[in-house]
């Protein structure tokens, strides 16, 4: 199982950004399945809201749940989401963060 961070400026999350735009890991070769995603950050919880997709298959529509970094405590499980090798993971903002960096956490597993 793997576990990814990515931190984006709340100037640079503004609506529409996607918060894995930079991220190496976003597209694997491997098929793999995702397991748990959390959202942290901006300045109170709430205040943010990111649309989860797999291409162009949204996943789910996320909120932060507090300031601050994430930690296992604020992953959500997922149900296995399958995501077939060469599929690209998207995190669009819909709702940007007030102030401070707005952390994306997914842990996922190659199978």
């Amino acid at each position: 199982m793997a576990t990814y961070v990515e931190s984006v400026a709340a100037a640079t999350a503004i609506v529409g950004y996607d918060l894995l735009d930079n991220a190496f890991w976003r597209q694997s070769p491997a098929d793999r399945v995702l397991t748990g995603v959390a959202l942290k950050g901006s300045t109170a919880a709430g205040d943010t809201e990111v649309e989860l997709f797999i291409d162009t298959v949204k996943l789910s529509t996320l909120f932060n749940t507090g300031a601050g970094y994430p930690n296992n405590d604020d992953i959500v499980p997922l149900e296995s989401l399958f995501v077939p090798g060469g599929s690209i993971l998207h995190a669009y903002v819909t709702d940007a963060p007030v102030t401070n960096p707005i952390y994306l956490l997914l842990s996922d597993e190659e199978v």
